[in-house]
């Protein structure tokens, strides 16, 4: 799966808190997008893939959400919560099927290795429930786009 976890050290004071992200020399390939979304508890966003070569790295950054990975090809999976109280950068090649369930109201950051061209997308579905992942989310009733529901 190839599936690169980053542990976030979180540096602490009066003031606040402060982390570092990402750093660049330690990715594959390097960032060409950053993407943020805000996901309310119950929400499941994926699975997806990209056969051209889209990588992504996940960051929660308020919450927590549900990291899941399917390689497609061996069935194996990957799933880690992250956020608050486990705060890792997940890196994934997007070969790879992957989402994450929003597991409290959640601001998720993915930077990935691709710009998105809406004209051509390269994204690709797997319904959230496929018999290989479907045990791994938290809820049996989640809150899904059109486009995922339909996966």
């Amino acid at each position: 799966m190839n599936i690169k976890r980053f542990p976030l050290t979180v540096h602490e004071d009066d003031r606040g808190w402060f982390t570092e992200l990402v750093r660049a020399s330690a990715l594959p390939k390097p960032i060409k997008q950053a993407n943020l979304s805000r996901s309310r508890k119950g929400v499941i966003r994926g699975l997806h893939y990209h056969e051209r070569g889209q990588d992504d790295l996940f960051v929660c950054l308020s919450g927590m959400v549900r990291v899941v990975v399917l390689d497609r090809d061996t069935g194996e999976v990957f799933t880690e919560d992250i956020g608050d109280e486990n705060p890792v950068a997940i890196y994934v090649p997007g070969v790879n099927a992957h989402g994450y369930e929003a597991l409290t109201d959640a601001l998720f950051a993915y930077l990935v290795t691709e710009e998105y061209d809406p004209a051509d997308p390269d994204e690709h579905g797997i319904p959230w429930d496929d018999e290989r992942v479907r045990h791994l989310w938290s809820t049996t009733s989640p809150v899904l786009s059109a486009r995922d529901a339909s996966s």
